[in-house]
């Protein structure tokens, strides 16, 4: 199995400096990873470090919390993707999950898949604060949305596990006879865990452990 293809080398670190993204565009471009993953800031500058490797720019909207106006995460999707960002994650505002607001989050996905046009729109659930049903009725809203992806979390949920296979079995399961993939992340730092998921239904994978996990 080449896992190199599956992730996106993730640096999503609020005290991250400039010599730490050199070392994650070098890294991604030695080991052919799919992609980075990068706050929206530093987009621009991974697409010109980037230009002509075949490795692809992701970012993030309305980070981590999702609690965002549609219209602001909609601006910033626009302004990532002019900056250079080849695919969009955006979060989900799981206040209104939990609320039964399931035409809003439709509505919202809609809008930035909009934006995005060609660009991949992935849809973070955040499932550790999800229960099973909750996670699928989610899957369902982003299928409506016309979302490309589903993913399971941002990483920043204190106590959080991350990415569990049994949930990404379920997101599969779920959205895979739509066309949709899967984006397992959170807590994924191993070859064994890496490889449970994609045989779970991940479809990609989003880490800040990559070069161990292929070595």
């Amino acid at each position: 199995m080449e896992l190199n293809k599956y992730i996106e080398h993730t640096l999503l670190k609020q005290d991250a400096v400039k010599a730490d993204f050199e070392k994650l565009f070098k890294e991604a471009v030695e080991n052919r990873f799919f992609g980075v993953c990068v706050n929206p800031e530093y987009v621009e500058m991974a697409a010109k470090r980037l230009n002509g490797t075949g490795v692809k720019v992701v970012t993030v909207v309305g980070f981590p919390l999702g609690a965002t106006r549609v219209e602001v995460k909609a601006f910033e999707a626009a302004q990532a993707i002019s900056d250079g960002a080849d695919e969009v994650d955006m979060v989900i505002n799981v206040t209104d999950l939990k609320n039964g607001e399931f035409d809003k989050i439709i509505a919202e996905i809609s809008a930035i898949k909009c934006v995005c046009e060609d660009h991949v729109l992935k849809v973070i659930l955040e499932t550790d604060l999800l229960n099973g049903l909750e996670i699928k009725t989610a899957c369902e809203l982003c299928v409506k949305g016309g979302a490309d992806f589903v993913k399971t979390s941002t990483g920043f949920v204190k106590g959080g596990v991350g990415a569990k296979v049994e949930d990404v079995k379920l997101m599969y399961e779920t959205v895979a006879p739509h066309g949709l993939g899967v984006k397992a992340s959170g807590g994924i730092k191993t070859r064994y865990s890496a490889q449970a998921l994609i045989e779970a239904g991940a479809t990609r994978l989003g880490t800040s452990s990559g070069v161990a996990i292929v070595s």
